[in-house]
């Protein structure tokens, strides 16, 4: 039987959980199609801040399905664009916007991440034009060859997404960002994720690879990391509490989601308000060892009153997920079943087995709300 632990003040309740068969499940996923949100005469402009390496990539793709089409480069431009353009969104990577490229940086004795580095004043003015429906001659920082390109003219979408490392750094610019996304990946992780990538598969050894998260993490504290506290919904990702793990192979992952926002309304776990603790039936959801816990409950965040869901551990079969999917409420979903049809579309993505992939999928949900919140309030006041 599940284990769950409900206490609301001073009572506490043991509570049987339910789901349906799961060839019902199956059939009601692969039964519904995805819905499209129509587009409107406004450009919505979201905010998404990180560090290298943690994940913004995946999690833009994942949104951006959301909303149809597949991402791909402006046609017929740069091969070594960072832009990809969808039916309804467009991502702009804000290395764009670097003022020095890397030999520059070099010279100067700065990281990527030193504000000195970036041209907060074309970045306002050229996220604000597309806010106002107009194109612009966005610069290109080339990753491979360290040189800043040619531009490239980007026209404004419904959605305009502004990925990197200070989308919310600079206050003119974080005023035009009408929702805002943090991904907090901890050190521990960051440095498992680091390990496993830069040592199997670019032959990097294990001193180049601390070095490396060394030069980058004084910079890292001082302007990319405090940005998360101006986060409307923050994923953090910390090491596993259900067992002893120096891989990152399993994951803790919390969605801490801001109270009273007027664009989305926090998703929670059977009740509203309420603090849960809940292991899901291993006959209805299965898990291999060490299985996988659920949490939901009010917190505080830099002194603001925020619900934390968290998931840790993983999950074998997708198809399943719906048995978790059936107990959460206010996911933002068009219909039942959508957040296990949008991880099974995308299955082959990162994450796509634990709560990272579960709560990518949740937050691209609340932005498709917050949009249709923006155009219908736009709408009412035209």
């Amino acid at each position: 039987m599940p284990s769950l632990m409900m206490q609301s003040g001073s009572r506490a309740m043991q509570t049987k959980a339910t789901s349906l068969p799961r060839s019902a499940v199956a059939k009601t996923v692969r039964s519904r199609r995805s819905l499209t949100v129509q587009a409107a005469d406004k450009t919505v402009v979201v905010g998404l801040a990180a560090d290298s390496g943690c994940g913004k990539s995946t999690f833009m793709r994942r949104m951006t399905n959301i909303f149809g089409g597949t991402p791909k480069p402006p046609a017929g431009g740069n091969p070594d664009s960072n832009t990809l353009i969808s039916d309804m969104t467009t991502v702009i990577c804000l290395d764009d916007f670097h003022s020095l490229d890397r030999t520059g940086r070099s010279r100067e004795k700065v990281t990527a991440l030193d504000p000195k580095a970036q041209n907060f004043k074309l970045m306002y003015e050229q996220v604000a034009a597309l806010k106002r429906g107009e194109a612009v001659d966005k610069p290109i920082y080339n990753h491979v060859t360290g040189l800043l390109d040619p531009p490239e003219r980007i026209e404004a979408p419904k959605i305009l997404v502004v990925e990197g490392l200070h989308p919310f750094y600079d206050p003119e610019v974080a005023k035009l960002l009408d929702f805002k996304i943090y991904l907090d990946i901890s050190d521990e992780i960051k440095f498992a994720w680091k390990i496993q990538r830069d040592m199997a598969e670019r032959g990097h050894s294990m001193d180049s690879i601390k070095k490396s998260i060394e030069s980058r993490k004084p910079d890292f504290d001082a302007y990319v990391d405090p940005q998360k506290k101006d986060a409307d919904m923050i994923i953090q990702v910390l090491p596993t509490q259900l067992v002893p793990d120096d891989e990152g192979k399993y994951l803790r992952v919390r969605l801490i989601q801001k109270e009273n926002s007027k664009y989305y309304n926090p998703t929670y776990l059977f009740d509203e308000g309420s603090t849960i603790s809940w292991i899901p039936c291993g006959r209805k959801l299965t898990c291999s060892f060490p299985g996988i816990k659920m949490f939901y409950g009010p917190d505080t965040y830099f002194g603001q009153e925020v619900s934390v869901l968290e998931m840790d551990g993983q999950f074998d079969k997708l198809e399943e997920l719906i048995y978790v999917e059936s107990h959460l409420s206010n996911t933002s979903a068009k219909f039942y079943g959508e957040i296990t049809q949008q991880m099974l579309k995308n299955s082959t993505f990162p994450g796509s087995t634990n709560g990272t992939g579960l709560f990518q999928t949740i937050v691209g949900l609340k932005v498709r709300e917050a949009y249709e919140r923006i155009v219908r309030d736009e709408k009412i006041t035209a």
